[in-house]
């Protein structure tokens, strides 16, 4: 069953927050510390603050999602793969289903395997990027 959330206290938490496309990294912070305001220390959430909350979580997401993608242009595939492997935190055995093992994900970062379509195909969809981002030219 939906929540009934209150349009006049979520307006007042909108008006408080200024949640918007985020631009800059200072926005970033601003709206990531309202999020974590909201969640720290844990407690119940009102109708309104859940709906603030997931507001925000997208926001931010959207712009990590581009800041990373745009990073990501100046390197070639494999550098690009190291670089969104460190942004997400994710080592070797992370990406072993993508590549069909580990020791194909190794020899794709030693620079021994290209990467190929199928792989490309994967790595786009998990990492939400163009399959262009991780084929040679």
């Amino acid at each position: 069953m939906p929540l009934v959330m209150d349009e006049k206290r979520y307006g007042q938490l909108l008006a408080e927050h200024l949640p918007a496309v985020i631009e800059t990294d200072e926005e970033q912070d601003r709206l990531a510390e309202a999020l974590m305001n909201l969640s720290i220390p844990p407690r119940v959430l009102t109708p309104e603050e859940k709906q603030l909350a997931a507001l925000l979580g997208h926001l931010i997401d959207d712009y990590e999602r581009r800041t990373s993608a745009k990073s990501a242009k100046r390197y070639s595939p494999v550098q690009r793969l190291k670089y969104l492997m460190s942004e997400h935190g994710l080592k070797q055995a992370d990406l072993a289903d993508i590549f069909g093992g580990q020791p194909v994900v190794s020899a794709v970062l030693a620079g021994k395997r290209s990467i190929n379509l199928q792989h490309a195909r994967k790595l786009s969809a998990r990492f939400g990027l163009s399959i262009d981002a991780f084929l040679s030219a």
